[in-house]
């Protein structure tokens, strides 16, 4: 099943620009890149699963966010490879290298982690179109909190009409009317 988002799927396979776990017109991250992210963030400190989601999506602006399915099962064997071993505190699995993993990430520290890959290959005017994307979702949240019903109903005029001059700037060079392109 798609997911909605920029440009359809979830797994990126539809040229990079999906929204949720996929990337900005960079890289997506693989398998192997989740168990190399978990590795070199857990060489910097212990950390549980939720952490280090929170960390990869940051340090990547948002470009890489892996979901916990694909990052749970990539702790799961890299404890049963002895990399990693857990422990549970306050109901919480907290995460950290073994003796093993911290002798295998002194053998590659020289490579760049995976995240610094992953965000320096994101297409800066997709990330800025996200950013805008998540601004414009936050003014909708809150209209849909906190407006009266004509707020809302003039809200749904006003993208409703966005959504129209977004495909219409995609039609064709010409600017929709009220709109000025910025020269840089």
């Amino acid at each position: 099943m798609r997911e909605r988002g920029f440009a359809g799927g979830r797994d990126g396979r539809d040229g990079g620009r999906s929204v949720h776990g996929g990337r900005a017109g960079g890289r997506r991250g693989s398998r192997g890149d989740v168990r190399a992210a978990a590795l070199a963030l857990l060489a910097e400190r212990p950390m549980h699963g939720y952490e280090m989601l929170a960390e990869l999506s940051r340090r990547t602006r948002e470009v890489w966010r892996p979901s916990p399915g694909s990052l749970y099962p990539a702790l799961q064997l890299l404890e049963d490879q002895g990399l990693v071993r857990s422990a549970t505190e306050h109901g919480r699995r907290r995460f950290e290298l073994t003796v093993d993993g911290r002798a295998l990430q002194e053998q590659n520290k020289d490579g760049a982690p995976p995240w610094e890959t992953i965000a320096g290959a994101a297409d800066e005017g997709a990330l800025a179109l996200r950013s805008a994307l998540r601004d414009v979702e936050l003014a909708v949240s809150q209209v849909a909190e906190a407006g009266t019903p004509e707020q809302q109903a003039s809200a749904v005029v006003l993208l409703t009409e966005l959504r129209r001059r977004l495909y219409l700037l995609l039609a064709g060079p010409s600017v929709p009317d009220g709109f000025e392109r910025k020269v840089q």
